[in-house]
């Protein structure tokens, strides 16, 4: 009887394991920054933009482990915040590149304004492995006034049997090294 009992729970937790992987893998057009209507607001003239940057955010799809021949698949969110209180946040670009610099999606078709203190967010399953160790996000924002600097980060969460791994990434805003 016992046996059963516990043949029955292992059975229900396997259907509910599976049901929440598949569910995690399925990554649909709500996925996308211009999907979360919730913090969007309405976009001001694109020609007035004041203020422009491109911000780089390292994310990891795989990373290895050990003496190099395992490897440990990522989820990743690119979460963008707002952080002025007053202006909207422009959003331009939002792409996500793979190891060897090659465009993997494009999540914005037309930008979007992210009204203040709002956040908009993206995200890459953990089979979705082409980004490799060195995959980044590259966004593109811009304002119409003076305004906080966006917070601009990458969760990346794995698993690897019953243990668990996540890490943060923030993005950098790129600048033209030029010599002195």
């Amino acid at each position: 009887m016992f046996r059963r009992v516990l043949l029955m729970l292992f059975g229900i937790v396997l259907v509910g394991a599976i049901h929440v992987v598949n569910a995690a893998r399925a990554q649909t057009a709500a996925d996308s920054p211009a999907a979360f209507t919730g913090a969007l607001t309405e976009l001001p003239n694109i020609q007035r933009m004041k203020i422009r940057h491109r911000v780089y955010v390292p994310a990891y799809s795989t990373i290895r482990l050990g003496g190099g021949k395992g490897i440990l698949d990522f989820a990743t969110t690119l979460t963008i915040h707002n952080t002025s209180e007053d202006t909207p946040l422009i959003l331009l670009r939002v792409d996500y590149f793979g190891s060897a610099g090659n465009l993997l999606n494009r999540y914005l078709a037309n930008p979007v304004a992210i009204r203040p203190l709002g956040s908009a967010e993206t995200f890459v399953a953990a089979h979705d492995t082409r980004g490799g160790t060195g995959a980044n996000f590259v966004v593109e924002w811009a304002a119409d006034a003076p305004i906080d600097e966006p917070l601009i980060e990458a969760v990346m969460v794995g698993t690897l049997g019953a243990q668990g791994f996540s890490f943060t990434s923030r993005g950098k805003t790129m600048l033209i090294a030029t010599p002195r």
